[in-house]
Formats: structure tokens, C-alpha cells, sequence
């Protein structure tokens, strides 16, 4: 049984370009907190924490949580920690997150094996894509953005304001072709309005899915309605955040999006994307505004997922760690400077 020291530290990204959801102000940065697990021969795991206030968390609660860790309540296995995480408090996913990919991390060094073997996943180069992220802005804006991100052949735009139709218009000027992913962030109340939107955008023709187009409180009934008769599938993101969500989310939707910090982990998300294979949903894994860390860390998952949205540390100017790149948006470990754990280490 290895005995852990655990340190953390709180770190500002700077957003690249100020960065808007349909219910946020705009803001140019996010506070993620950083965690090093070190074992007495001196093996490190890193993991990190990105909370965000619509579910309640931040870097204050992130600390508070790890600050109530002891080395005797963490098992030197990932696969067992989750019950000694939740002893220590209930919620807190983007907490648990920074400490279970610090221990998968470490047990991946720790057996000179990558996590993905680990999980007997593997990862395929030169097959997984990840989309990038366009935030709400004005048309102006959107049109640069989308200069910039001419590489990548996926990208995902933020919907959800007044001026949805003036920024598809603005990004089809100078991407007519790109296959497109929209996000509502639960922009639109009713189940009607949601419906209006999605079929609006389903004459784009080049729109693969829509995620989270209502919020998630809303009822049942009108998702089960809005996925009988929406033109685009439908996919969770805010109303599915772990595996135990999986018979509602298979009732009201076509897919799921997948995040570590809504799952505490990668150990949750592994289950949570499992689960809705097993559904028959369509799986996504993706991110906030985070470090190579986090990045890196739900890459090992690659395997399980119909779709990559893992953009948040090329969102961001000041990452302080290497990990898999993404050129043109493949993803790859082919230069990793890791060959083991998350395969991440500081630049």
C-alpha cells in the first residue's frame, strides 16, 4: 500500500479570446486548481480540477475538499478510491476528478503501463479528431475565429443568443464546408422553441448534432418530445453527468457528452461512457477550459467515444504541461513526453 503526499495549487488560464456561453458573460479566464500525488520512491501523478459555477463548484470548494484528504484514505489502486472520496463528502466531482487522475496518474507510472492500457483500450493514431470550440461573439469576431481555426476540419459553435443566425451566416462566409457541432448550453425554455432552433439549424446541412438545447430540469416528458421529432440528434451534456443518469438519458436522448469533472474522474467517466454504449447512445468525451492534464488524461478514453470535443487546453495561452497534441485536430501521443499514466509532464 503506497503512502501519498498530496500538494495542490490554484492556476488562472488566460482564454486565447474572451469566452461566452449562451447563459455566461463573456470572460477571458478560468481558474483550474493543480494536484501532485507523490509516493515515498518519489513517483509523481498529476491531476487537476476545473470547476465551474453551474454545478456549483470552484477553486475555493476544490481546495476545501483536498484539504480534508489524508494519505491514509487513498488506496494506492484508482479503481477502488471513489467510496473513500465520497466518505469524505457528497458532490465535489471536479475535486474527485483532480485526485483520481493524480492516482491514475501515478498507477500507470507506478506499472510502466499508458491508462488506456490499463483499461484495455489502446489508442488508435491517427483516428480520433477533435472538434474546436467557436464561443458566442459577434459576427465580426466569429469570422476570425474561424480564420484561426482553419486546420481543424470540426468545429463546434456556441448557439443560443439573439445573433445565432448573423454568426452561422458570418462563419459560413468563410467556412461553407466545415462539418459543424452546435451547443445550446440550455438556451432555449420550451420544448417548442427548441424545436424551432433545431430546425433552423438542420438546414445548415453540415450540422452533425445539437447538445443540451433545453435545460436540464426540464421535464421528462418534453425531452422524450423534442427527440421524437428533432431533424438533428440530441445530445446530454448538463443533464448527464455519470453513469447512474444512464435510463433517463437513454429515454431522452440520442447521445451523451461526457466531461471528467461532471463524472469525478476518469474512473467515472469510463463507466459513464460504458454505460451508454451499452445504451446504444452515442458517446462524445469533452472539457472546459483545462490544462494538458485533464486533456491528456480523457484521451485515454478515446476508444469509447463516437466523438472528440477535447479543445480546452488549445483554448488557452498558458499551459504549463505537454501532452497529446492535436494537429489538425487528430489527436495523438506519437511525441508525448510520457510514455506512462496520462502520459503529461510540465514543459
Amino acid at each position: 500500500m503506497a503512502r501519498f503526499h498530496l500538494t495542490f495549487r490554484r492556476l488562472e488560464l488566460h482564454a486565447a479570446n474572451p469566452w461566452k456561453l449562451s447563459r455566461t458573460q463573456p470572460s477571458s479566464c478560468a481558474e483550474v486548481v493543480l494536484c501532485e500525488l507523490t509516493d515515498e520512491a518519489g513517483i509523481v501523478g498529476r491531476g487537476e480540477a476545473a470547476p465551474v459555477a453551474r454545478y456549483a463548484e470552484s477553486a475555493e470548494t476544490v481546495e476545501n475538499f483536498l484539504s480534508r484528504i489524508g494519505s491514509q484514505l487513498l488506496s494506492d489502486d484508482p479503481r477502488t478510491t471513489s467510496a473513500e472520496l465520497d466518505s469524505i463528502a457528497s458532490g465535489n466531482s471536479a475535486a474527485k476528478c483532480a485526485i483520481d487522475v493524480a492516482l491514475w496518474d501515478w498507477f500507470g507510472k507506478a506499472n510502466r503501463k499508458s491508462v488506456c492500457e490499463l483499461l484495455q483500450l489502446g489508442f488508435q493514431e491517427k483516428k480520433h479528431q477533435t472538434s474546436f470550440t467557436i464561443g458566442i461573439d459577434s459576427p465580426e469576431v466569429i469570422q476570425s475565429k474561424v480564420i484561426e481555426a482553419e486546420d481543424f476540419p470540426i468545429l463546434k459553435i456556441k448557439v443560443g443568443s439573439s445573433d445565432d443566425a448573423a454568426n452561422l451566416a458570418a462563419l459560413r462566409a468563410v467556412a461553407p464546408q466545415k462539418i459543424l457541432r452546435a451547443d445550446a448550453n440550455e438556451a432555449w425554455t420550451t420544448k417548442e422553441e427548441a424545436l424551432k432552433q433545431i430546425e433552423w439549424l438542420a438546414q445548415d446541412g453540415r450540422i452533425e448534432f445539437v447538445e443540451q438545447p433545453m435545460p436540464a430540469v426540464t421535464q421528462d416528458r418534453d425531452w422524450i418530445w423534442l427527440k421524437e421529432r428533432s431533424p438533428l440528434p440530441i445530445f446530454a451534456d448538463e443533464s448527464y453527468h455519470d453513469a447512474s443518469g444512464i435510463e433517463r438519458a437513454a429515454e431522452c436522448f440520442h447521445g451523451v457528452n461526457v466531461k471528467l469533472v461532471k463524472t469525478g474522474g476518469i474512473s467515472g467517466a469510463y463507466k459513464a461512457l460504458q454505460a451508454a454504449r451499452k445504451a446504444g447512445l452515442k458517446t462524445m468525451i469533452g472539457c472546459m477550459l483545462e490544462t494538458s492534464i485533464l486533456i491528456s488524461g480523457a484521451a485515454q478514453l478515446a476508444e469509447l467515444c463516437d466523438y472528440l470535443d477535447l479543445d480546452g487546453n488549445l483554448l488557452i495561452t498558458n499551459d504549463p504541461f505537454r501532452g497529446v497534441t492535436a494537429e489538425r485536430g487528430i489527436l495523438s501521443f506519437e511525441h508525448a513526453p510520457e510514455s506512462f499514466g496520462i502520459r503529461v509532464c510540465p514543459k
